[in-house]
């Protein structure tokens, strides 16, 4: 179990630092080599959680591995924050349609009798996080084609993840208000 975690830890880090790690590499390797980062982190991901998602997520990123190793190329590196905004798209996008949303799942979780309302609410956070994950995969996407390196590094692996941060505190300080409102 212990070793489990880590195992997760590990490879959410990996993950955060991906595009850094990519940046300084390019300095000091081939990308064909670097590709090996890129490789070893599907595997984890593989082996630690046999879900349909994280499979489709390491075949997707294999063929990036696959497309880097036969070109020697640096783009498909940096397409991996395409990728996983892609995939997370997939996951919340399909929960709309295949209700209940991702959001509700999770807040069920917390609250297994959920309000209309609060459904509802669920709903309208799993569209925003939606279309938070285009907008930031179509801004990856950008800087991996027309951006340089250092724009590509600074945005996937840093400004990407304020933003991130910035509308899950938002949402959740809206969440305390809409909860505040009730209770008054």
């Amino acid at each position: 179990m212990m070793f489990a975690r880590l195992r997760t830890a590990a490879v959410w880090l990996v993950t955060a630092l991906y595009p850094v790690a990519i940046y300084f590499g390019l300095g000091h390797f081939e990308p064909r080599w670097l590709a090996l980062l890129l490789l070893a982190l599907a595997v984890a991901r593989m082996l630690g959680d046999k879900s349909p998602f994280w499979r489709v997520a390491a075949i997707c990123a294999g063929l990036l591995v696959v497309a880097t190793s036969l070109t020697n190329a640096a783009l498909p590196l940096k397409l991996y924050p395409v990728l996983v905004n892609a995939l997370m798209l997939v996951v919340f996008a399909s929960s709309l349609w295949h209700p209940p949303s991702i959001i509700e799942r999770w807040q069920r979780l917390k609250t297994p009798d959920l309000s209309a309302a609060g459904v509802a609410y669920t709903r309208t956070v799993t569209w925003v996080w939606s279309l938070f994950f285009v907008g930031n995969g179509s801004i990856a996407l950008a800087t991996a084609l027309w951006g340089s390196d250092k724009a590509w590094m600074l945005y996937n692996g840093s400004i990407a993840y304020c933003l991130m941060g910035a509308l899950f505190l938002g949402e959740w300080l809206v969440r305390r208000r809409v909860q505040m409102a009730r209770l008054a």
